[in-house]
């Protein structure tokens, strides 16, 4: 009987036989890729560059976005790699490696969804607890807590997977290297010790979820206590996305890996791993930050200074756009400097115009909430 030690390679799921539709999936997924890369990457740069989004909420932001990127980074370059060169081979180590870093990305970003659920509760239903709560060591050791967590449940699981013997061959039903798909190809009753394993993660992804939604029930009671209607509408239009997204996110995922195998087929499996794998890391950007309005105008600003800087540049360096010059004669530094004092006060003059505009927009729900207190 043939055993793990004669797989040297898997096959994925062929998204089509024909090579324009191959081409299709490839600018798909590319599209996807690339969209989910500008997402998460502006939102890393505005964290980053803005010290007044070095709070709790926006460090937990920052977390997000380095797991979407790795989560999605897991799986699409190789499946666009084998639609663009016609291939469905995988090797066995990279196997391993795809499915030990997509349940260690995926696994911690669940953890840290349940910590941002946290997050909100305190910030909305303790405001006045909420610096002794969530303090830069508290929200440090949650967030290592999350990705630690994540770590070990994927060694765990790529362990127990890649330990079974194989006898059913090397096609996996999937894009990407899944572990309910590999257990598939499984002709030992070793394949128990990993369902085991399974149901154990699950029950922890079912607990982590009822803590989710018991959190933002109190979060809309909190809300629906508001006397302005207005800030009610704010609230909700945030809350509701962000748990719509976890459910599917959850429900997505659960449906995948316990479902029987007679509602089993290669379309179904494809479409549920897409809605787990590919599409929240995707919308993860638009649904957690491009609605937080502080975030969107820091994004604002830091493309504001990148076009500004540019611009100085061209002017500057004679390769991009010349040097300045009056009556055609080349302008003297000192008045170069001073012209450059001249843009970077109006610039700081727009950012702080800018800023109290910002500032007077998102009184409204401040306002409402600091007067539950």
């Amino acid at each position: 009987m043939p055993n793990i030690s004669s797989v040297s390679e898997f096959l994925l799921l062929a998204f089509a036989d024909t090579r324009e539709l191959q081409l299709l999936h490839f600018a798909l997924f590319l599209g996807i890729y690339l969209a989910a890369l500008l997402g998460n990457g502006l939102i890393l740069s505005a964290i980053a560059c803005h010290h007044h989004l070095h709070t709790a909420m926006y460090f937990f932001l920052l977390n997000l976005a380095l797991l979407d990127l790795g989560c999605i980074s897991t799986t699409l370059p190789k499946a666009m790699a084998n639609a663009l060169w016609d291939t469905r081979a995988i090797s066995y180590q990279g196997c391993a490696a795809q499915v030990l870093f997509f349940v260690f990305f995926f696994g911690s970003e669940y953890y840290l969804l349940t910590v941002m659920a946290y997050d909100r509760y305190v910030a909305i239903c303790k405001p006045l607890h909420y610096g002794s709560l969530l303090g830069s060591r508290a929200c440090a050791q949650m967030a290592a807590a999350a990705w630690g967590s994540g770590f070990l449940t994927a060694v765990l699981h790529t362990a127990n997977t890649f330990s079974l013997p194989l006898c059913q061959g090397n096609s996996v039903d999937q894009f990407f290297c899944q572990i309910p798909q590999i257990i598939k190809l499984s002709c030992s009753d070793a394949y128990l010790r990993e369902v085991g394993a399974l149901l154990f993660s699950i029950s922890l992804v079912i607990g982590c979820f009822v803590f989710i939604v018991f959190s933002y029930v109190q979060i809309f009671r909190a809300v629906l206590r508001m006397p302005s209607e207005q800030g009610k509408h704010k609230a909700f239009s945030t809350c509701l996305p962000h748990l719509a997204v976890v459910s599917l996110f959850v429900s997505t995922a659960i449906f995948a890996y316990l479902k029987p195998p007679s509602i089993s087929s290669p379309s179904l499996d494809l479409v549920m791993a897409v809605l787990y794998s590919v599409l929240p890391p995707a919308v993860n950007p638009l649904i957690y930050s491009m609605r937080n309005q502080e975030l969107k105008h820091a994004v604002r600003k830091l493309f504001y200074t990148s076009s500004f800087s540019i611009n100085n540049v061209r002017k500057m360096n004679p390769s991009v756009g010349g040097l300045l010059r009056v009556e055609e004669q080349q302008v003297p530094m000192a008045t170069m400097v001073e012209h450059l004092r001249q843009h970077r006060a109006n610039r700081d003059s727009l950012i702080a115009i800018h800023e109290l505009g910002h500032r007077l927009e998102s009184q409204g729900v401040d306002a409402e909430l600091g007067s539950m207190v």
